[in-house]
């Protein structure tokens, strides 16, 4: 990127870098798809979210920390939004959210029933797109629940494509664009396409509200309001004043927005209510509403003509009524402005949208690998996009979570003992990358550390800063431990943080030609706490074997993590062992980085080799109980079962579990050995001194190329597991590597009268969570194989994944995309086939998209993928 001429959006990312809150990054799509249904929002007696909050009250209940739009917009800290609601004339509901099943509803989990599609962003948000598709008849709710229940794990999920709603074309495209004029002052374009052959009536109506901050005490707090600042023939301009507003609670410095101004089209019905909960609604029949008119107001007023709105025209929620007619394959347009000037006009929305989007095709035009095809340019951009558009203001204080706002009306007694009971410290106001805003609206640990690896090629900044966001003392455990996510932040993580760190700072330094050391040796000190963690809690034989389970890499197994201390039973596992070795070699290589500069550093690089040595020596000869995770007959690495009076069972399975080791492998050069003498006399006595310790840790200088190579496997077992992984009766799939071995498909692993069989789709037997790494491919593991294949030197077998992952999502010679599986109309349908999906994993067998769909969480790393094997020649 430096080599190149600075855009116009990378000027923006270097401004005001020190600021509290960089201008270019106030406002932006920092706004949850989902509030409703998460553990933030849950006061229950018992811990079920999904049924507190539901969808249908969702409408009419306030929230206590964060809201949820389509394509909505907020400032840094969400105390005021925007967002469009939609109707169609003929849906019981208002459209101001997402639609999806619950996970008791849906037959795979929890499954969002919309079809929609970010499709550009840049990273300060000064452009961005996004496309809803809305049906012109009414939303089938009802018909996607009951199917959804009718079906049992073996079936695919049933999509709204598969209702027919869309089979004759008859639904509306709506296109949401934002463009910032400024940092403050941004245009709105809102454009309808109606795909069908009959002209067809739409509702229109852009929301702006204050998020509630003033009723969760004990005493409701002063209010911020809206009001109707003029409605003439040239515009409709609504104010938001925050500045009677208590100020921002638990803020390191004073922040607030003052006057700010919604600039609207003539022509429309300007409504004004209280983004108050509607208690009769949501409590029963005698509760009392602290306002007569509610969150629920809008729809109510148009949908069933009741008379909810406030005819003074003040509030603390406000929007306009439009409603327009689309005639057949024709479109409407609709223009705003979000400007601090009321006298701001809507003449220029369009050339602001125009310039904005330019800048953002000459931006990704230095981001593309020169070697990317345009259809691979495609997938990249949609990508980060979905990175982008993922980002979302995490407000949430563990402790007043846990004990209530109002001492007068505290949660339920049983509240501190269902969850996150450990993790009172935690309290976040910061903007973090989340997995997926519907299906996941909050950070996840091990999600996060792949997403920030995809961030950056794009924004750096942003990637450290969520990187330093989970080893910060208002996330990080005061023991160590990174918080996992909120189901339950006290679960395992997988231990790939110090790796992102890594991967992160590398990357900036290569292309940049300085990397950010202090970036680096802050994450390093925090990141030694939490291996201090892992080696104290999840080892705790001391035999360098780390034990299960593990999120994510749980399901793989037969045994629940959680019975382990019901049953006794301890699994030592090859992948936590694995993951571990990565964790050291990770943390060796940033502390010979960080000994550039200071020796006292050379120390440190040496213990993590020691750990790693002791952890590759004890994979081979556990405790020197002569029991291997290698298994040299069947040339794999397999887990052990230890029983509780001592014996040990293999636990024969063929799966990730046993690729793991091969992601344990670092190579340095010479030239940065030389630099670290203290460090490379401690290798030279480990040896010369103990040669059992790292008999099967070789460090060999490859055929004059002045590079050494640390790993666990040597290489006749490397040689052993690469002929599994390249066998597409095992391993290799179309789409990259499964995660379980086809050959369990006919030969299921089975321990009592429970079997580990291969599934390559959905899994049909839930064991924790979706159990589904049975089978499917997941990038991140794919991308963490094809990056230890090239340290490898086996750059041939690593292309050829790259490749394969690669052409899940761009067109073939038919053009047909993998991703899509059998759903017809994204192959051929002009109006749908380059709008990608970023799916949580995908099918073993056929490459089809599974899980969430717009989980660029882990999948967006689709664009490290493309950047790195379509930069080089």
């Amino acid at each position: 990127m430096s080599a190149a001429p600075p855009t116009a959006e990378h000027r923006r990312l270097s401004a005001d870098r020190e600021s509290p809150v960089p201008p270019w990054r106030l406002w932006g799509c920092y706004v949850s798809d989902r509030a409703w249904g998460t553990v933030r929002e849950d006061y229950s007696p018992n811990g079920d979210a999904w049924r507190f909050i539901s969808h249908d009250h969702a409408r009419s209940k306030a929230y206590r920390w964060g809201e949820d739009a389509i394509a909505g917009l907020c400032d840094r800290y969400q105390l005021l939004v925007f967002a469009p609601a939609f109707w169609n004339g003929a849906d019981p509901i208002l459209k101001e959210r997402l639609f999806g099943l619950t996970a008791a509803e849906g037959n795979h989990g929890e499954d969002v029933k919309e079809c929609y599609f970010y499709v550009d962003n840049t990273p300060t948000h000064s452009y961005m797109r996004m496309l809803y598709k809305y049906p012109h008849a009414a939303f089938p709710y009802e018909q996607l629940v009951a199917e959804g229940a009718r079906r049992g794990a073996g079936a695919p999920e049933f999509e709204l494509a598969d209702t027919g709603v869309f089979d004759r074309n008859e639904y509306f495209d709506i296109v949401i664009e934002y463009a910032k004029a400024s940092p403050e002052d941004v245009s709105v374009r809102i454009e309808a396409f109606n795909r069908g052959d009959r002209d067809r009536e739409l509702h229109l109506i852009p929301q702006l509200w204050f998020r509630n901050t003033w009723c969760w005490g004990e005493t409701r707090g002063p209010q911020p309001v809206i009001s109707l600042a003029s409605n003439d023939a040239k515009a409709i301009v609504l104010c938001a004043d925050d500045s009677g507003a208590a100020p921002l609670e638990d803020g390191t410095f004073e922040y607030s927005l003052g006057e700010g101004f919604l600039i609207a089209p003539p022509g429309g019905d300007p409504l004004f209510t209280d983004n108050e909960t509607n208690a009769p609604v949501v409590w029963g029949p005698g509760a009392q509403s602290a306002s007569p008119y509610t969150k629920d107001a809008f729809h109510r007023y148009i949908v069933n003509g009741e008379a909810a709105v406030n005819p003074m025209h003040t509030g603390t929620k406000a929007g306009v009524h439009y409603r327009a007619t689309v005639r057949a394959g024709g479109s409407v347009v609709w223009r705003f402005r979000i400007s601090p000037d009321r006298e701001s006009s809507l003449v220029g929305v369009d050339y602001v949208v125009q310039q904005r989007r330019a800048e953002a095709d000459e931006f990704y035009d230095i981001v593309h690998p020169p070697r990317a095809s345009n259809d691979e340019r495609l997938v990249q951009r949609q990508a980060l996009a979905g990175m982008l558009w993922s980002k979302q203001v995490y407000l949430f204080d563990v402790r007043r979570w846990l004990d209530g706002d109002n001492p007068a009306e505290p949660p339920p007694p049983g509240r501190r003992t269902l969850r996150n009971a450990h993790w009172r410290h935690l309290s976040s106001t910061r903007i973090l990358s989340v997995p997926d805003k519907w299906e996941y609206p909050f950070f996840a640990a091990w999600d996060l550390a792949f997403q920030s690896v995809a961030l950056a090629l794009v924004d750096v900044e942003f990637a450290k800063q969520n990187l330093s966001a989970l080893l910060s003392e208002q996330l990080q455990h005061p023991n160590g431990q990174i918080p996992a996510s909120e189901s339950e932040f006290s679960d395992n993580n997988l231990p790939v943080h110090a790796w992102a760190c890594w991967r992160v700072y590398s990357l900036e330094k290569e292309r940049t030609s300085h990397g950010d050391r202090l970036f680096l040796e802050r994450a390093f000190h925090k990141l030694l706490v939490n291996f201090t963690w892992w080696a104290n809690r999840v080892d705790s034989q001391g035999l360098n074997v780390f034990e299960g389970g593990l999120i994510a890499f749980d399901n793989l197994t037969f045994v629940h993590r959680t019975e382990n201390g019901a049953t006794r039973l301890v699994r030592e596992q090859s992948d936590g062992t694995g993951w571990m070795a990565l964790n050291c070699l990770s943390m060796m290589r940033i502390a010979l980085e960080l000994a550039t500069q200071n020796h006292a550093y050379e120390a440190l690089a040496a213990k993590f080799l020691q750990h790693f040595a002791g952890i590759s020596a004890a994979m081979a000869n556990i405790g020197g109980r002569g029991h291997h995770l290698w298994d040299d007959d069947d040339g794999f690495f397999y887990g052990v079962l230890r029983f509780p009076e001592g014996g040990f069972a293999k636990v024969g399975v063929r799966s990730l579990a046993g690729l793991v080791p091969l992601f344990a492998v670092e190579t340095i050069d010479e030239r940065t050995l030389r630099a670290a003498p203290a460090f490379l006399a401690d290798v030279n006595w480990l040896m010369n001194n103990r040669p059992a310790l790292v008999r099967n840790c070789p460090s060999d200088k490859r055929g004059g190329s002045g590079r050494h190579v640390f790993s666990i496997v040597d290489g006749a077992q490397l040689e052993r597991v690469l002929t599994r992984i390249c066998d597409p009766d095992e391993f290799l799939s179309v789409g990259g590597i499964r995660s379980l071995s086809k050959h369990h498909a006919g030969h299921p692993f089975i321990f009592g009268p429970i079997q580990v069989r291969y599934e390559p789709g959905e899994a049909t037997h839930r064991m924790n969570g979706n159990s589904n790494w049975r089978g499917p491919v997941w990038l991140p593991t794919t991308f963490l194989l094809i990056e230890s294949l090239a340290k490898f030197g086996r750059r041939d077998r690593a292309r050829e994944l790259a490749d394969r992952f690669i052409a899940l999502f761009t067109r073939d010679a038919e053009g047909r995309r993998r991703i899509f599986g059998d759903a017809w109309k994204f192959h051929t349908d002009p109006f749908w086939r380059d709008h990608l999906l970023f799916h949580e994993y995908f099918h073993g067998d056929t490459g089809a998209g599974l899980g969430a769909s717009h989980h660029t969480g882990c999948t967006a790393l689709i664009a490290s993928v493309i950047d790195e094997w379509r930069r080089e020649i």
